[in-house]
């Protein structure tokens, strides 16, 4: 279960191609973490659909810190 998940904005115009989760490393496909939060996995985050892909997004709060893309 990861608290922060960070996009490493490396796709097409910054989208997420693969995800750093400190402890486990750097990039992690975006696929292989939409199935982990399907399981359950990371309750701390929630997908959304844009364009016909499927991304991570943080749940909302009032931490910046917890925002996939921080900026």
């Amino acid at each position: 279960m990861a608290k922060n998940i960070v996009g490493n904005q490396d796709g097409l115009n910054g989208r997420n191609k693969t995800y750093n989760i400190q402890g486990r490393g750097s990039n992690i496909p975006r696929i292989t973490l939409v199935k982990e939060v399907k399981q359950g996995k990371h309750p701390n985050h929630m997908l959304y659909k844009r364009n016909g892909k499927v991304y991570l997004r943080a749940k909302p709060n009032a931490n910046i810190n917890d925002n996939v893309n921080k900026d």
